[in-house]
């Protein structure tokens, strides 16, 4: 049987080991630039989700209200973060649409607090209407972003699917 001598004396060398090891876990490394996989694009009647999944090993993702100096001012290829694109399959051959509105979005900043900057996550961005066009009944949508050092992520696209 332990005594309570023994018992404080285990309790301090488990805390220690929990200590150390804790101390010694791997910190996470991704590339300075963003980098996203698509995961899924699903319609909900009116409206579509497309989701995504990034790493960026800065954590310099997303904008504050007040980002809107140069080069995030208003009309800046910059201003926006996140840049989707809308593809129809029109007679065989995909086709671009262009919108008075583009599929453009300013993802709010989600730097972590800490030594390790280092960002890991999914996004979501709601499509409504849904479809945008009635040309084609089936669509794809590209995606990249750009954090606030202007590096740009890889482009992902969602596989082809056919509006319900």
């Amino acid at each position: 049987m332990l005594l309570n001598r023994d018992r404080a004396k285990l309790g301090a060398v488990l805390l220690l080991a929990f200590s150390l090891s804790a101390g010694c876990r791997k910190e996470e490394k991704f590339p300075a630039e963003p980098v996203i996989a698509f995961k899924s694009l699903e319609q909900q009647g009116d409206s579509a989700s497309f989701t995504f999944t990034f790493t960026d090993g800065d954590g310099d993702v997303g904008l504050d209200s007040y980002d809107n100096l140069p080069p995030f001012n208003t009309g800046s290829a910059y201003y926006y973060n996140l840049y989707l694109e809308y593809d129809e399959l029109q007679n065989g051959n995909w086709v671009r649409i262009q919108f008075a509105l583009p599929l453009y979005y300013r993802i709010p900043r989600i730097t972590p607090t800490g030594q390790n900057k280092a960002l890991e996550g999914e996004m979501s961005v709601a499509l409504k209407p849904w479809p945008y066009s009635s040309v084609g009944d089936t669509v794809r949508i590209s995606a990249y972003m750009v954090d606030r050092t202007l590096n740009a992520s890889n482009t992902v696209m969602s596989e082809a699917i056919v509006v319900q």
